[in-house]
C-alpha cells in the first residue's frame, strides 16, 4: 500500500468505527484507498444544478459522458465538430481532479441522420471514421484517459450486427469477421497514443454466447498485436436475482488475457408501485447487488474501475418511456438522499481497503 492510500485509509477509519452515526466518508475517498476508479455518467446540463455538482466532485473520481461525446451531440452536421459539451465535463473533472472517460467512437445507434441516411461508399465511410476518430481523439488527448472505441458490436448470439460500419456499407471489411473492429483501434491508437483503448459491450457481463464471443475476439486482438486495452461491461441489471459469480468468473478470464476490465454503465432498475413508491425489500435486494459486483470486480486485481450510469434517479435513462414500469435504478434518489445501495458500496470499498488492497 502506497502512503496515499495508507492516509486515505486512516481517514475512513472514524467511518468505519462509527457506531450509528452518519457516514463521513466519501465513495471516492473509499475507493482511493481499495485503489479503485469510481466513477459515473453526466448530463453536462445538470451541472449547473448545485446538488448535483456538488455530489459529483464529492463523491467520484472518474466521468463519462452520457451523450457529450457521441456522433449526434460532437458532429451534427457533416463539415463541423462541436466539442462545447464534451469539454464542459473536462473542465469540471480537472476542477475536482478526476479522470474522464471518453464514450463512444463507434456505434451502430446515436449517429446524426447525415451520416445514416447518407449513400456513403465503403472507402468514402472509412475516410469519414477514421477523420472522426482523429479529431475527436486529438481534441481530447491528455485529458480523456481512456475510450470505449468500440460499443456493442454484437447481437446476443455472439454474431456481429449489422451496421453502418461492419456492412451496411461498412468500412471495406464486411467480409472479414471483426477487422473492422480491428481497424477503428489501429485508428485510434494512431490518435492519441497515450488513450486507454476499450472495447464496450452490453448483456456481456456473465458467460453467454456473446461473452464468449468478445472474449474470442479479445484473445485474438492480443495474440495479434492489435492495441486493445481494456473491455468494458455495461450491467444494465433489472432481475433482482442476479448472480455475480459468473461476472467474476468472467472479468477473471478477460484479465487473464492481460487487459483491464471496466464496469461501465452500472445501474440496478426496480419494480414500482403504482404510486411511484419502490418496496424497501427491493432497496435492500438493490443493495446486496451492488456490493456483489463491487465485490466481483474488487476480487480481481485486473478490473480497475466501477461506474454507475448516472448517480442520482433524478438524471436516468431508467424511468423514461421506455422504462415507466421501472425505476429507482440509482446510488442516490431524486432528493440527491443515498439509499441502501450507496451504504453497501461504500462499506464493500470500506472493507477492501481494511483488507490491505
Amino acid at each position: 500500500m502506497t502512503r496515499s492510500q495508507l492516509l486515505t485509509l486512516l481517514s475512513l477509519l472514524p467511518l468505519l468505527l462509527a457506531t450509528g452515526s452518519a457516514p463521513q466518508a466519501s465513495l471516492r475517498q473509499a475507493a482511493a484507498a481499495a485503489g479503485l476508479l469510481v466513477g459515473t455518467a453526466v448530463r453536462p446540463y445538470a451541472l449547473s444544478e448545485a446538488a448535483y455538482s456538488e455530489t459529483l466532485g464529492r463523491e467520484f473520481n472518474m466521468v463519462e459522458p452520457e451523450d457529450a461525446m457521441k456522433w449526434w451531440t460532437v458532429r451534427r452536421n457533416e463539415g463541423a465538430f462541436d466539442f462545447q459539451q464534451g469539454d464542459q465535463i473536462v473542465r469540471f473533472a480537472r476542477a475536482h481532479d478526476m479522470k474522464v472517460r471518453g464514450h463512444c467512437l463507434v456505434w451502430d445507434h446515436d449517429n446524426p441522420k447525415w451520416l445514416s441516411a447518407a449513400k456513403f461508399t465503403p472507402q468514402q465511410l472509412a475516410h469519414v471514421l477514421q477523420e472522426h476518430i482523429a479529431t475527436e481523439m486529438k481534441h481530447y488527448a491528455g485529458q480523456v484517459f481512456a475510450w470505449d472505441i468500440v460499443n456493442e458490436a454484437f447481437d446476443e448470439r455472439g454474431r456481429l450486427k449489422d451496421s453502418i460500419w461492419f456492412n451496411q456499407p461498412g468500412i471495406g471489411f464486411s467480409g472479414e469477421g471483426t477487422a473492422y473492429i480491428e481497424q477503428a483501434f489501429r485508428w485510434a491508437r494512431d490518435a492519441d497514443p497515450g488513450a486507454v483503448l476499450f472495447y464496450n459491450e452490453a448483456e456481456a457481463e456473465g458467460m453467454n454466447p456473446k461473452s464468449d464471443a468478445v472474449y474470442a475476439m479479445i484473445k485474438d486482438f492480443k495474440q495479434r498485436g492489435v492495441p486493445i486495452d481494456g473491455v468494458g461491461l455495461q450491467l444494465h441489471i433489472s432481475r433482482l436475482d442476479f448472480d455475480a459469480r459468473p461476472l467474476a468468473k468472467n472479468i477473471a478470464r478477460l484479465s487473464a488475457l492481460g487487459v483491464q476490465v471496466h464496469i461501465t454503465e452500472l445501474d440496478v432498475s426496480l419494480p414500482l408501485e403504482a404510486t411511484g413508491a419502490i418496496r424497501s425489500d427491493d432497496l435492500q435486494h438493490q443493495a446486496d447487488i451492488y456490493r456483489n459486483v463491487l465485490h466481483a470486480c474488487l476480487q480481481n486485481p485486473g478490473c480497475t474501475a466501477v461506474q454507475t450510469w448516472g448517480f442520482t434517479d433524478k438524471y436516468s435513462w431508467i424511468g423514461s418511456h421506455s422504462h415507466g414500469a421501472r425505476g429507482g435504478a440509482l446510488l442516490f434518489d431524486k432528493s440527491y438522499k443515498p439509499k441502501p445501495a450507496y451504504a453497501a458500496v461504500l462499506e464493500e470499498l470500506s472493507s477492501q481497503a481494511m483488507r490491505g488492497h
